[in-house]
């Protein structure tokens, strides 16, 4: 593979700045063209404001990367493909830098961002029939072969999450497929449709969804609009949270919906997403599993995704805590919500038609006797 201390920046034909190495090789460092700062916005709001400061990335939590660019890099299951290819290469992924690993996605990442120069790490494969590739995927996860990793790899579109996917097209547009993990039940695509349908009828905002084969969940890309490619930043991105050590609260995620959009029904959305997953045990709600869409000149919050039942979660909780509870109550949630100025009133009304609207998928701890 080869060196690169340096990396350009794109956002579609647009040239954003640049990034490099530190001196030491421990820290990325980023500065915005000088057209990007005349007609340009900023990626990032609250780590990279539209300045023409040469700003230094911190050590922790994305070892030494910013969280906008980390954003692009494959994690899970992508990283952990990614380490197998780079293997059999002779290559030890952890010797790479964040501007090497950016420069492996170049133009094929998730959102509006590429990264010039490209390293190529092997031939893209063409996707193959579902079942095979769910089957090859159980079968490189379980480590019962040492092939198909490049072949999962390029079909994966460097997304991020522990669970197989695969990019998708067909005459309705782009897809991600998920697939089963290892230790996944048989039925998790259809539970995914199910929380999927009953979040709709909740008034909640999730991108268009189907069932491939009567098991494969698919959801639309909402990083693609009419063949144009979107800027989309994860909270995690935005707060510089990890989900490795997830320290996130409901309460800051609706302050940073009602900072980046200034939008009050934006809020209330966000709020929304928060009572459906407190109230259907969706403990998998981590800082990346909620993004933000910057399109004409505004932020608001994409669709909501990864809605499914993960009674789980982290060590039994919710990976985002409620008033600084991880199993939060009813009125965990209302207090939150007057903290960003929902009347406990309207708060209790939302709490009430979502309950009722998920009959079917509540948790235990919620259920009406």
């Amino acid at each position: 593979m080869k060196q690169v201390n340096k990396l350009s920046i794109q956002y579609c034909d647009q040239k954003v700045g640049e990034l490099i190495m530190t001196p030491d090789n421990r820290l990325c460092a980023f500065q915005y063209d000088k057209g990007w700062l005349l007609s340009g916005f900023s990626i990032s709001p609250i780590e990279l404001p539209l300045k023409s400061d040469l700003f230094i990335a911190k050590p922790e939590p994305f070892w030494g990367n910013f969280g906008i660019f980390e954003d692009s890099l494959p994690d899970g299951y992508g990283r952990y493909l990614l380490n197998r290819l780079l293997r059999k290469q002779g290559i030890d992924d952890s010797t790479l830098t964040p501007i090497q690993r950016l420069s492996i996605v170049g133009t094929s990442g998730m959102g509006a961002l590429s990264y010039l120069p490209e390293s190529f790490v092997g031939k893209e494969k063409a996707l193959p029939e579902l079942d095979y590739l769910q089957q090859l995927a159980l079968d490189v996860l379980s480590e019962k072969t040492d092939t198909g990793a490049d072949l999962l790899y390029f079909n994966s579109g460097n997304s991020g999450g522990c669970r197989p996917k695969c990019l998708y097209r067909d005459e309705e547009g782009a897809w991600l497929v998920k697939f089963r993990h290892t230790y996944d039940p048989i039925d998790m695509g259809q539970m995914e449709f199910l929380y999927n349908e009953t979040a709709r009828s909740c008034g909640i905002e999730v991108s268009d969804f189907k069932l491939l084969q009567g098991k494969y969940f698919a959801s639309k890309r909402f990083d693609i609009d009419n063949d144009s490619r979107l800027h989309i930043a994860t909270a995690g991105a935005l707060l510089s949270e990890s989900i490795h050590n997830p320290k996130l609260d409901y309460k800051t995620l609706l302050h940073l919906t009602g900072f980046l959009t200034q939008n009050p029904a934006q809020v209330d959305e966000m709020f929304r997403r928060m009572v459906f997953n407190i109230l259907t045990d969706n403990k998998d709600d981590h800082a990346k599993n909620f993004s933000f869409i910057y399109r004409n000149s505004n932020w608001s919050l994409s669709p909501a995704y990864d809605l499914t039942l993960s009674r789980e979660g982290y060590n039994g909780e919710h990976a985002t805590s409620v008033n600084n509870n991880g199993n939060p109550t009813i009125e965990d949630m209302l207090v939150v919500g007057e903290n960003i100025r929902i009347p406990r009133k309207k708060g209790m009304e939302i709490i009430d038609f979502i309950t009722g609207k998920c009959e079917g998928i509540l948790s235990q701890r919620f259920r009406r006797f």
